[in-house]
């Protein structure tokens, strides 16, 4: 358990330098509560979050009379703000590329002295703007949607106690493991009630041909000797889809991945990155601006080009199971969501017998 002491009027130094790192809610959430304070604040990030868009939330914080500096390329980090507040008001945001954006400017509402009038004018991954505004509504905000627009009151937050999901994207690797290989799992503490998108990803491997069986909460997935071809819109669920096409080339039939053009700008172009890896594994494949079409084919050996992406390392090890010879040429970059990733995967292993975990 976590005790974090809430300070409604915004840091409590009026001066900090943040480095970011690869971190997407930390390069994008901290600089909108960082403006809601006093003083100057910069902020930074590896080379990797350099490259990710940030545009459409600085925009919108500017807008809102915040004193925001690009010190390299315009929508993207390094930034600095002087804060003095945010008086709040009326803005226009576009969602399309990242949720994040939405994410940030609703958390930081209540803390602004007129709240916020958000009207979104294109949006991806909405499940996680719902569990945004569930949270929200547990801290005692009610955020009022009206069609894309979003009301945020000015009242604050109210202190609770707060349980936190397993993690769903996370969630989806031993799913499809067991999918692929045949073996049955339990993830136990996601099910139907879950708030996260991305537990949906089991309904995916369901319409593969997988046996699933998800209770209020939990999932338990059982693979069946077959997985089939299908066309599934991944628009919301964008973080699943390397883990989809990772196994895809086991499938009967083509699989099909459409409307997710956000992956072209997350930690690397996965839409590329998947395409080059299963290129290098012997699977046809092609790809437009933003769907993806892998032509089953059975992968030979290769070495995985990660990109420094945690969901390319993790995703293309699960193809590993049924293909001898995988390597990652970057294994350590899944200690951005999941250090133990590797052990885990090979404690699956021993227990179902599959045989040694590639390096």
């Amino acid at each position: 358990m976590w005790t974090v002491e809430g300070r409604p009027e915004g840091p409590a130094h009026g001066e900090a330098e943040v480095f970011c790192r690869d971190g997407a809610t930390t390069a994008r959430f901290l600089p909108a509560l960082a403006a809601a304070g006093h003083g100057v604040f910069h902020f930074d990030a590896s080379p990797q979050m350099r490259r990710r868009p940030l545009g459409p939330l600085t925009r919108a914080l500017r807008e809102l009379g915040v004193d925001l500096t690009h010190e390299g390329e315009e929508g993207h980090h390094p930034l600095t703000i002087r804060a003095n507040g945010i008086k709040g008001g009326r803005i226009t945001l576009d969602a399309g590329l990242s949720s994040q954006f939405l994410t940030a400017l609703l958390l930081v509402g209540p803390l602004t002295a007129e709240g916020l009038e958000i009207t979104v004018t294109d949006l991806v991954s909405v499940p996680y703007v719902e569990i945004t505004l569930a949270m929200m509504r547990s801290f005692g905000v009610e955020v009022r949607r009206e069609g894309q627009t979003f009301h945020v009151p000015p009242q604050g937050y109210r202190a609770t106690e707060y349980t936190i999901e397993p993690d769903a994207s996370a969630a989806g690797y031993p799913l499809a493991a067991a999918a692929l290989t045949g073996n049955t799992i339990t993830v136990p503490g996601l099910g139907s009630g879950a708030l996260q998108g991305d537990v949906r990803f089991a309904e995916v491997l369901s319409r593969m041909g997988a046996s699933v069986d998800m209770s209020h909460d939990s999932v338990t997935v059982t693979g069946t000797g077959r997985l089939h071809g299908l066309t599934v819109n991944m628009r919301d669920i964008s973080d699943t889809v390397p883990t989809l096409a990772a196994i895809a080339p086991f499938a009967d039939g083509p699989v099909r991945i459409e409307d997710v053009y956000n992956t072209r700008v997350k930690e690397c172009d996965r839409l590329e990155a998947c395409a080059e890896n299963l290129r290098r594994l012997g699977v046809p494949v092609a790809v437009g601006r933003d769907w993806i079409e892998i032509t089953p084919t059975r992968p030979r050996a290769a070495e995985i080009a990660c990109h420094g992406d945690h969901r390319i390392a993790m995703s293309f090890s699960v193809t590993g199971l049924r293909t001898p010879g995988i390597t990652l040429d970057e294994p350590g970059c899944v200690k951005k969501t999941f250090p133990g990733f590797h052990e885990a995967l090979a404690g699956l292993r021993e227990e179902w017998g599959i045989g040694v975990v590639p390096d």
